[in-house]
């Protein structure tokens, strides 16, 4: 395979990436019925795969998925990553219901795991955001399960690249500040870091767990609070953290242009100096 090409295993096997080796009737593709990870690769390594495993088993169980085999992931990650090192990357994991049927009504059978690895550009230093007019339902039955049904980040992200923006940013169905397509947001009012909780409707990112932890060992004023989506429009800082990005500065909310401000710049260098200490903290 070529190195430019993803490194794709599927159910115990390498695979070529560009043939078939998904069934047709995987019920992830004909309803996004599965759960999946994505961790950073850096110089070759995974970052904070206990994390990562321990919510793809929190988003299965939510799903109602069967108990998912961990060392079959671990085999799958072993072998896209025992290749030439990927000196930046992500790595992605999935599992899926397997073979069902073509309506919504899960057959009992055996799960699907797939691990794909590929290189891909580091992080730019900052980054413009957009607010998109579509709403996250903090009242769905999967809100905060990491799962394969991302339409509807497909479509708000191809928005915000159409404006010239990395992210978009999506309220809730109370006007409330809740996430990105694959990012979680963080504001500093005032000196002090926020961000919206968890029943907001967002995923809770290991990236956004992480600087909640760290913060708030380092003595940096940190807390989750429910927050008007309108906070963008006056808050001090803005960031967004993922498994990719780690803390980004946002330099513009839409045509709000903003600094880089201190406590942005204190946390994305401590967030850099705890993971340089430790791979899977």
């Amino acid at each position: 395979m070529s190195g430019s090409l993803p490194r794709v295993w599927v159910n115990g096997d390498l695979v070529d990436p560009t043939e078939p080796s998904i069934a047709a009737l995987d019920h992830a593709v004909t309803v996004g019925d599965g759960v999946f990870e994505t961790a950073k690769i850096d110089r070759g390594l995974p970052f904070a795969l206990a994390r990562h495993h321990a919510r793809l088993e929190r988003s299965a169980a939510g799903l109602g998925l069967p108990a998912i085999d961990l060392a079959s992931v671990g085999k799958g990650i072993d072998a896209v990553l025992d290749c030439d090192p990927i000196d930046f990357g992500r790595l992605r994991y999935s599992v899926t219901g397997g073979i069902g049927p073509l309506g919504s009504d899960r057959a009992v059978g055996e799960l699907t795991y797939i691990v794909v690895a590929a290189p891909q550009a580091r992080p730019p230093a900052s980054g413009k955001v957009t607010v998109v007019p579509w709403t996250r339902n903090e009242r769905s039955a999967v809100a905060g399960l990491k799962t394969t049904s991302y339409a509807e980040n497909v479509v708000a992200l191809a928005r915000a690249k159409e404006v010239g923006a990395l992210e978009a940013v999506f309220g809730n169905t109370r006007g409330e500040l809740c996430e990105c397509t694959g990012s979680n947001v963080f504001v500093v009012v005032g000196g002090e870091v926020l961000t919206p909780p968890e029943d907001s409707g967002l995923l809770a990112g290991i990236t956004r767990e992480l600087v909640l932890e760290w913060a708030a060992e380092a003595g940096v004023p940190i807390r989750e609070k429910a927050l008007p989506l309108e906070v963008l429009d006056t808050a001090d800082e803005v960031f967004i953290t993922s498994s990719t990005k780690d803390v980004l500065p946002v330099h513009a909310v839409d045509d709000r242009k903003l600094p880089i401000g201190p406590v942005t710049a204190r946390l994305r260098n401590l967030f850099r100096s705890r993971a340089a200490q430790d791979l899977d903290p």
